[in-house]
């Protein structure tokens, strides 16, 4: 398996011959706007893409399906319901299904608990977008695992801990841990997806676990970025276990 960060969470994850392109928000700098009930002015997405356009447009060639956790803007925004193509298979939890065969895509595949498809094992996990009213606002969230022979990776998506990605992580055991990290928090409630101090708990919780940290310094919400994280991670000991990838980035992932 491969996995290279685009941006945020945007991942492309290569297992085999399959490539799959997981919450594509593929808009340039600045094309979503103010994200509601933050405190600055600032226009998201942060930073653009690691790649121009036209490498874009070849990238998406290439891939085999593309995988959508929730259809939150900087996970699934217009440019990607506009560039990717409509006959691209689009795996996705029950909830968001219909929603993307209304944006007209053809070849919506709906993951329930668990499908095989291309000889690759994927489930949804499910996650808490933040707590109180703010997390009711945020509405259901999914994660996916994706597995193949004795190689697996789970894709928390955005969650913070809680017991859910505990059991999570003791059904399926994953080698690889994908967690969206950057603290991000509106102007009231308290974060909507992991501070470093849970992305700590997972380590502590999955001990032989690799963690991969996503999600910073792309959105106006997020509070921690990658130096802040690292240096967190640092200070408790987990260099070993975690790795923060930059933008366009791709880790070559290994299983013992």
């Amino acid at each position: 398996m491969k996995l290279q960060l685009w941006r945020n969470a945007t991942l492309l994850l290569n297992i085999d011959d399959i490539s799959i392109l997981i919450d594509p928000m593929l808009g340039e700098k600045g094309s979503l706007g103010k994200f509601p009930m933050t405190d600055n002015e600032l226009l998201n997405p942060l930073v653009d893409l690691p790649f121009n356009r036209e490498s874009l447009t070849e990238k998406l060639r290439m891939i085999d399906a593309v995988a959508i956790t929730h259809l939150h803007p900087d996970h699934w925004d217009s440019t990607a319901i506009e560039f990717i193509d409509k006959k691209t298979t689009i795996l996705c939890p029950q909830a968001i299904s219909e929603q993307i065969r209304e944006q007209g895509f053809h070849n919506v595949i709906v993951i329930g608990e668990h499908i095989v498809w291309n000889d690759i094992e994927i489930s949804t996990t499910k996650g808490q977008h933040g707590t109180g009213e703010i997390g009711d606002k945020m509405g259901t969230v999914n994660g996916f695992v994706f597995k193949k022979e004795k190689q697996s990776i789970y894709i928390v998506g955005d969650s913070i801990w809680n017991d859910d990605i505990a059991k999570e992580i003791d059904r399926h055991q994953p080698q690889y841990i994908v967690v969206a990290g950057g603290a991000a928090t509106f102007s009231v409630g308290d974060p909507i997806i992991m501070t470093s101090e849970d992305i700590i708990k997972v380590c502590e919780y999955a001990p032989k676990s690799n963690i991969i940290i996503t999600h910073l310094e792309t959105v106006s919400h997020c509070k921690e970025d990658r130096q802040y994280t690292q240096k967190k991670i640092d200070q408790k000991g987990y260099s070993n276990q975690c790795l923060i990838p930059k933008d366009g980035e791709t880790i070559n992932l290994s299983f013992d």
